[in-house]
């Protein structure tokens, strides 16, 4: 199992001085030439996610409120914020900041949230010929609507995963930091899940 280090927000956060966690498990498709990694940094407010791609042909496709990004170029963050609790946040993001969110057990009992279309995540994307990037912030008033007893200090570990995909790229293709065990395409699997360590 792997393990990240939830890194202290710096004042003036800048992503290039943060650890990276590389999304680098090719899984149930043949070789693509697609690189993903995650960052992430936490201070007394919230969770700040910082996740990027490099792959040739993006897809953009999704914009709706109720649109799939995972069909387009996509990067996925899921996490359980409370060890003894199995439910799991799934965070996905194309590069038009289309947003899923969900919470659940697993696939079958997930429920699509829609808190303020996802406004107070402050998404924000960047891109270029071959490379995106996705930003954006998990407020602790937000997770703790659903785990009261959340608490963001060093030395707790939660348990998580992050995920690039694009399932009607050109290239389809599934990658994981934590290795998934299926034999088929499945990213709803807290048994897979790696494991983040506030600082």
């Amino acid at each position: 199992m792997r393990t990240h280090v939830i890194s202290k927000k710096p004042e003036h956060l800048d992503w290039s001085q943060l650890p990276v966690a590389a999304i680098d498990h090719l899984l149930w498709t043949p070789e693509v030439d697609i690189s993903a990694v995650a960052q992430i940094c936490y201070d007394e407010n919230a969770l700040y996610v910082h996740l990027s791609a490099k792959e040739e042909h993006i897809r953009a496709e999704n914009t709706g409120l109720l649109d799939q990004p995972c069909e387009d170029s996509c990067l996925e963050f899921f996490f359980s914020p409370i060890p003894g609790d199995d439910r799991y946040f799934n965070v996905e993001f194309n590069p038009n900041c289309c947003m899923y969110l969900g919470l659940g057990y697993n696939v079958d009992t997930l429920v699509r949230l829609l808190p303020e279309g996802g406004a107070s995540f402050n998404p924000k994307s960047t891109r270029t010929a071959d490379c995106w990037e996705i930003t954006y912030q998990i407020p602790y008033t937000f997770i703790r609507q659903f785990f009261p007893e959340f608490s963001a200090e060093s030395g707790k570990r939660i348990r998580a995963n992050f995920y690039k995909c694009g399932d009607e790229t050109v290239q389809p293709h599934y990658f994981a930091w934590n290795r998934v065990t299926s034999e088929t395409p499945a990213f709803h699997r807290p048994c897979d899940f790696g494991e983040l360590v506030f600082e």
